[in-house]
């Protein structure tokens, strides 16, 4: 595709800033921005007028219906469609769209999950228009809808989505960070905003072969399969030449997105066989949430274009590497500034340091919080598998920064920043290389990448709105106690100085720069006092943690109950993960590998009963020694089977926390118990027995 071309189609399909210029009246234009870039409030007048305009838009591309858009907890995306049609009596129509219906709908909030804040039959709820993230149009075989990014709540006004309280954080960084940059005097700055770029991996697969897996449709994982002759360990797939098929399917994937204004980047093959990443240009923190849940929305719909399925589990094969989503962060304001970005001379750039303190303390003091909203149930088979991060939250800083703590440390300042120098390849027709200051650590789950911070243990399916909420606020509340130190101060130099070195003083075990992946550093966090939480609902706790629910409270972003009923979420959401995967192992043991398995058996009794009836001395040892070998595993699966089914029954008897923990506890290691024998299996049964495609074709029959 052509630069003209891709700039000729980037966007079309966005009611955005260009858009609003030629529909809107410049007064109401000059207002609207003013509200999108300030935050001031937005009246009626102005939105009847955005109302008309963006429905003239809409219609004049084909839209037959608008929808407010929104992010339930569930994870997903919501859209309840309503036409443009008004009856005006006669049997004829008009088409209208006022200010009230963009700015104000009313879906039902019973049918979500709330946690407890709502009860089945309390059904009202609300949704509000989002005016900073730029509505959209979806079109497919449907027709096309105008889709309107919206805020989520109950009748009685507590938050029912993700991106309210995301709203609610970007206003707490935004507010606390103007605080510390007056104290350097920097007045110019109206507006801070966070900058997010959320890499997204992924794997492809054959339609056709996935139609015949219970698994794979039912969970998004294989529950069951043996790993392949070959996998992942040649590293022959990453970074390698892309299939054809992979490659057109890419090609309409970055075709759709930037219609809908997503600066998709960066694509490339992935570790592990049949694996792949996409990347964006970070944009602001809101709008890259909302490109996300689009952008995997998307991935999943045109694959079946293709004939393909794109899988979005973080671990959707065992044996191989599974897949992340790499939530690259950082504070920049209206300006034109970077806060996190050093500068040639970090240790002399007491406002980065300051920032950068910051964050360290931020990290330290929530690791758990920031362990939770990174993951869900599906991570807890990626991280710490020597793939991904470890469960333990660290923080890598790089030769240079951690040089440069530690200087603060142990002498009270900074004197030198070390540089990263040239690289000679020692061949005279390349270049001579510049070095960055440090390498990278991919074993890190949180990791400062130059002027950003890496969150690399993100769980690939998950949306990056509560990452990015508990980010933004979790910073805002260290910078809001390092603002009330420093405006009480008489020598803002001096006490900027010690706060520094008394904050990297107290959050230093935080920081480790060394090998995440390694049984030493597992003990090494505990002698630190890190907390290492191995599932995720091990984590949960701290959403109700006195703490959080302050921290929550103090910066307006979500009630004690709110958190409270998150948690309930997060508990239930996890039973029933488990749940249906249990169920879904017990089904496919029952109707399909048992049977099979039967049928081998059969094939084998006959053979050798054949043997030993033809009169001839023939010896059949080997035959019965399968034979023995299958049954044995047939009987150990098929028992396993039962008492994965009882252990289902009695789950039931217990609700919440402690339903979901006897999930954890009990039914998941009856559930890898299953596993073992009927993956046996598959290496001894006869290929043409076995009911299901294997490892082999749904990674490599692409």
């Amino acid at each position: 595709m052509s630069k003209d071309l891709i700039s000729s189609i980037f966007g079309e399909n966005v009611f955005n800033d260009d858009v609003m210029r030629e529909y809107l009246p410049k007064p109401i234009y000059t207002t609207l921005h003013n509200t999108i870039e300030e935050g001031a409030d937005l009246d009626q007048t102005v939105a009847n007028a955005v109302a008309h305009a963006m429905k003239e838009w809409a219609l004049e591309r084909g839209a037959t219906h608008f929808t407010h858009w929104f992010q339930p907890l569930n994870g997903f995306t919501a859209e309840k469609h309503d036409s443009f049609l008004k009856p005006i009596g006669n049997g004829k129509i008009i088409t209208e769209f006022s200010g009230k219906e963009l700015m104000k709908g009313e879906p039902d909030a019973s049918s979500f999950p709330s946690g407890g804040l709502r009860a089945t039959f309390e059904a009202r709820g609300y949704t509000a228009w989002d005016c900073t993230s730029p509505a959209f149009l979806k079109k497919d075989s449907v027709g096309v809808v105008l889709c309107i990014p919206t805020i989520f709540c109950s009748y009685n006004g507590e938050a029912l989505d993700k991106k309210t309280p995301l709203l609610r954080s970007i206003e707490a960084i935004d507010k606390q960070t103007k605080r510390i940059l007056k104290l350097f005097g920097d007045t110019e700055v109206k507006r801070i905003s966070c900058s997010v770029g959320p890499e997204q991996e992924y794997f492809l697969i054959d339609h056709n072969l996935y139609m015949k897996r219970e698994d794979l449709i039912f969970t998004g994982r294989t529950l069951f399969g043996c790993k392949p002759p070959k996998g992942q360990e040649l590293d022959d797939h990453y970074f390698g030449s892309i299939k054809e098929r992979v490659a057109s399917y890419m090609k309409e994937i970055n075709e759709e997105l930037w219609k809908l204004g997503v600066n998709a980047k960066t694509q490339h093959n992935e570790v592990a066989p049949a694996q792949h990443e996409l990347a964006p240009v970070y944009t602001t923190a809101n709008v890259a949430c909302d490109h996300n849940q689009l952008t995997m929305e998307i991935m999943k719909k045109v694959a079946k274009r293709h004939g393909l399925e794109c899988l979005l589990h973080e671990k959707p094969f065992a044996g191989v590497n599974g897949s992340g989503k790499h939530n690259n962060w950082s504070i920049c304001t209206d300006t034109g500034k970077n806060l996190l970005e050093p500068g040639k001379t970090p240790h002399e750039n007491a406002q980065f340091l300051l920032f950068l303190t910051a964050v360290i303390k931020a990290v330290d003091e929530n690791a758990l919080l920031l362990r939770l909203v990174a993951s869900n149930p599906g991570n807890d088979h990626r991280l710490g598998a020597n793939e991904a991060p470890p469960a333990i939250i660290s923080i890598f800083l790089g030769e240079q920064l951690t040089d440069i703590v530690d200087q603060i440390i142990h002498k009270g300042e900074a004197k030198s920043s070390k540089s990263g120098g040239k690289l000679d390849i020692g061949v005279h027709s390349l270049p001579l290389i510049s070095k960055d200051n440090t390498d990278r650590n991919r074993t890190s789950p949180f990791a400062f990448t130059g002027n950003k911070f890496e969150f690399r243990m993100v769980g690939s399916s998950i949306s990056i709105a509560s990452v990015n909420t508990a980010l933004n606020v979790c910073v805002a509340d260290a910078l809001s106690e390092m603002a009330d130190k420093l405006e009480k101060s008489q020598n803002f130099s001096k006490a900027l100085k010690k706060l520094i070195r008394d904050t990297l003083t107290e959050h230093s075990r935080i920081i480790f720069d060394g090998n995440g992946y390694s049984n030493e550093w597992i003990e090494e966090a505990k002698r630190r006092g890190l907390p290492n939480a191995k599932s995720f609902i091990d984590a949960v706790p701290a959403l109700t943690d006195p703490k959080t629910i302050e921290m929550y409270r103090k910066h307006n972003i979500l009630t004690k109950n709110e958190l409270q009923s998150r948690a309930e979420i997060d508990y239930e959401m996890y039973s029933k993960q488990i749940n249906i995967e249990s169920l879904t192992m017990v089904d496919m043991a029952n109707r399909l590998y048992i049977p099979a398995t039967m049928k081998y058996i059969d094939f084998l009794a006959k053979s050798v009963q054949s043997i030993k009836n033809c009169g001839i001395d023939v010896d059949c040892s080997t035959q019965e020694i399968i034979l023995k070998d299958v049954s044995k595993l047939l009987k150990e699966a098929k028992d396993v089977t039962l008492k994965l089914s009882k252990l289902e029954k009695e789950a039931f008897k217990y609700t919440g926390k402690e339903q979901a923990y006897f999930y954890k506890d009990k039914v998941v290691p009856t559930m890898e118990s299953l596993r073992k024998p009927i993956d046996s299996l598959e290496q001894l049964v006869g290929k043409e027995y076995w009911p299901v495609p294997s490892y082999s074709q749904l990674l490599f029959d692409i």
